[in-house]
């Protein structure tokens, strides 16, 4: 198939050459003529995936119009925060017969919708599909096997998109709950953010364990609340997106955690990790849905509180340990 990515990022770039991989005709939009140039000159993106090969086959443009035309289905590859902006420039040169697939992981500040439903919104001409699993792209890039779920509330579509999408390295499942994916990928980053938090703190595994365990419980709460499913949590976008992003150094959300809890300022952080840490573009947003669904969400308010309001990790730990007692539920 015809496939675009909109996005040069290190996710939608290793999206492009798997695919690419597996017999797709792919083309890649990047919002810099000089990196487009870069990646076509080097035959990798060196910054963000590099010693993965990209094929001369794969298109590196920078039109919008040559990105999306013909294409049959659509990557949207870009930050969460940036979502709107740039499905909005290409609105104008999509069609009704093409098919949006998300990647990206967050919510919209403001007006705190999912990232689905900002895309559908833009373009309600289009089909819009989210896919999202413990999927990093250092490793899907390289080849890795790797498992993730393919949401869309048409189950013919997402049953396409398995079928397309799907090889050796890369297996889908579907899933019509697009609520309770997309919700699963956005909290698991503030999650991540606060194992990353404990790892610099230097505390150990029990640590981890109970904020990974309690953090489920907080992300399964909102998004029941929003109409998800709860077996939904328990699957690759929930519970598996989260191991992987706690766990794993290639995560960002982790890796930026460590350095807050080592002493770092959130701009020193943001400087060192130098690719979008989407747990903090989404930890706002999250904290202002959970008030107004009236959902409780201690870890989501206190990484909040460590990132924006100057509180201090140690006694953020102190409050957690010390809320009230209440029953596992």
């Amino acid at each position: 198939m015809k496939i675009s990515v909109i996005g040069s990022g290190s996710w939608g770039t290793a999206l492009a050459v798997m695919l690419d991989k597996y017999g797709h005709d792919l083309t890649i939009w990047s919002w810099k003529e000089e990196e487009a140039r870069r990646i076509r000159e080097d035959g990798e993106h060196k910054e963000f995936l590099p010693g993965v090969p990209i094929r001369k086959e794969i298109k590196i443009v920078t039109s919008p119009e040559e990105a999306v035309k013909n294409a049959e289905i659509v990557i949207a590859a870009v930050p969460s925060k940036f979502v709107r902006l740039n499905i909005m420039k290409f609105a104008p040169y999509f069609n009704e017969k093409q098919i949006i697939v998300n990647v990206a992981k967050g919510l919209e500040d403001g007006s705190l919708k999912t990232l689905a439903e900002v895309i559908k919104e833009c373009v309600p001409q289009c089909e819009v599909a989210v896919l999202s699993g413990p999927s990093h792209a250092e490793e899907v890039g390289r080849g890795i096997p790797t498992a993730a779920v393919i949401a869309s509330e048409n189950e013919e579509i997402a049953k396409m998109i398995q079928h397309e999408f799907s090889n050796p390295v890369f297996r889908l499942y579907t899933n019509t709950d697009v609520i309770g994916v997309e919700i699963g990928a956005a909290m698991k980053n503030i999650i991540a953010l606060a194992a990353g938090m404990s790892d610099g703190l230097g505390y150990g595994d029990n640590t981890k364990a109970a904020l990974m365990t309690r953090g489920m419980a907080e992300i399964t709460r909102l998004g029941m609340a929003m109409g998800g499913r709860r077996e939904t949590f328990y699957g690759l976008s929930g519970m598996g997106d989260l191991i992987v992003t706690c766990t794993s150094m290639h995560s960002r959300n982790r890796r930026a955690g460590i350095m807050i809890g080592e002493g770092k300022s959130l701009q020193e952080t943001l400087d060192a990790v130098h690719m979008v840490v989407e747990g903090v573009n989404t930890a706002q947003a999250a904290s202002e849905l959970a008030r107004k669904l009236n959902v409780s969400m201690p870890i989501t308010e206190a990484i909040t509180g460590v990132l924006f309001n100057g509180k201090d990790v140690r006694h953020v730990v102190y409050d957690l340990m010390m809320r009230d007692k209440i029953s596992e539920k």
